[in-house]
């Protein structure tokens, strides 16, 4: 049975608004939340934004926290 959210489609911002979601993204990266970054990529998908990102995350936590999102 699929997820709650789709990661290709559903965008940051969507996951930040939902209290699950948002304990999970605090809790794996705990800095994204106030990232100066942040309003630039709230409209993209949330997938999209991880491989942005890919350089400056790393790749075992993009895992983790695609894990647990699914997880919904």
């Amino acid at each position: 049975m699929p997820g709650k959210y789709d990661l290709d489609v559903t965008t940051l911002g969507e996951l930040l608004n939902d209290p699950d979601a948002r304990a999970i993204i605090v809790e794996v990266v705990p800095e994204l939340p106030g990232h100066p970054m942040l309003s630039m990529v709230k409209g993209m998908p949330a997938n999209t934004v991880l491989a942005m990102a890919a350089g400056q995350f790393p790749a075992d936590k993009a895992a983790q926290l695609k894990e647990r999102i699914a997880a919904l």
